[in-house]
């Protein structure tokens, strides 16, 4: 084993223990007999999907580019870790000391190149090492070493597909560049496009989920998170379909009354909009 060397840890500021053991004060008196009733219930399995709410809550806020939320909702998941360390510490045998424990021991494992005596070549070979000492640890423990056992089942489809992406291109198993997952989409369309012929349901959803995959792929090489891609078109199609909505009620008529044609002025309209929007936001003013 490489000798551990012992990097100049910055102190940290007062001011941020100080918060944190506030936190930790009010989590440990929301969870005390005297607390508060839904908290005092509350079990390590009851808490576990508020966590991902959070996180999905905060993924949300940073696409949104809002960092007043986004700080808003990094407390939330800071308190519901806290809350469950309160919890576990009770019938679990682990605490928040132990979480924090555990996270420091495993980020300095896997950082030899900061506390050892490894040297690595950009951040690609970082990634490498990681996934190689992750799988030692995982031999260590008896358990699955597949490289893709680490991505988490319960993963939104689109992102675990992008992370299993990851894991497979990071053990060397990728296309050298950005032609060969461009080939593959026009492949998988195409295939997709001969199960709308033979009206193969099971087919069709196969041909349809291997498109998907191989978009994904694309996203991945232009470093591009497919799920914040897709989180924007949503958001785009939400604004133009409300001006739609805006235009038909103007024009007197209910959505069912409006002819598609119709409707389809006023969402090329929002579309110009939205255009001479972001080409004024990029022409800088000549006022002085």
């Amino acid at each position: 084993m490489a000798e551990q060397k012992s990097p100049v840890e910055k102190p940290v500021p007062a001011e941020w223990t100080a918060s944190v053991e506030r936190l930790m004060q009010v989590v440990d008196t929301l969870r005390s007999p005297d607390g508060c009733p839904w908290d005092q219930k509350q079990t390590v399995e009851t808490l576990a999907p508020h966590l991902v709410e959070e996180a999905h809550e905060m993924a949300d806020a940073v696409a949104r580019r809002s960092a007043d939320d986004t700080c808003e909702e990094l407390g939330d998941l800071l308190m519901g870790v806290l809350m469950i360390g309160r919890v576990a510490a009770e019938d679990r045998g682990f605490d928040t000391a132990a979480i924090a424990d555990g996270i420091t021991a495993k980020l300095i494992r896997r950082h030899p190149h900061v506390y050892g005596e490894v040297e690595v070549d950009g951040s690609g070979e970082v990634l490498r090492n990681w996934e190689a000492i992750k799988q030692q640890e995982k031999a260590e423990k008896g358990e699955d070493q597949s490289v893709l056992a680490g991505v988490p089942r319960s993963l939104p489809a689109l992102l675990r597909a992008y992370r299993v992406g990851q894991k497979a291109s990071n053990a060397g198993f990728d296309w050298p560049d950005l032609a060969g997952p461009v080939e593959k989409i026009d492949e998988e369309l195409a295939e997709f496009r001969e199960t709308l012929e033979s009206g193969d349901k099971l087919r069709q959803e196969e041909e349809l989920g291997d498109l998907l995959f191989a978009i994904v792929n694309v996203a991945r090489k232009l470093k591009i998170e497919p799920e914040l891609a897709l989180r924007g078109t949503i958001e785009r199609f939400q604004s133009r379909f409300g001006a739609v909505e805006r235009g038909v009620a103007a024009a007197g008529k209910r959505l069912d009354q409006a002819s598609l044609a119709e409707m389809d002025l006023f969402w090329e309209a929002a579309k110009a909009e939205e255009a001479d929007s972001a080409g004024s936001a990029e022409i800088p003013s000549q006022e002085s």
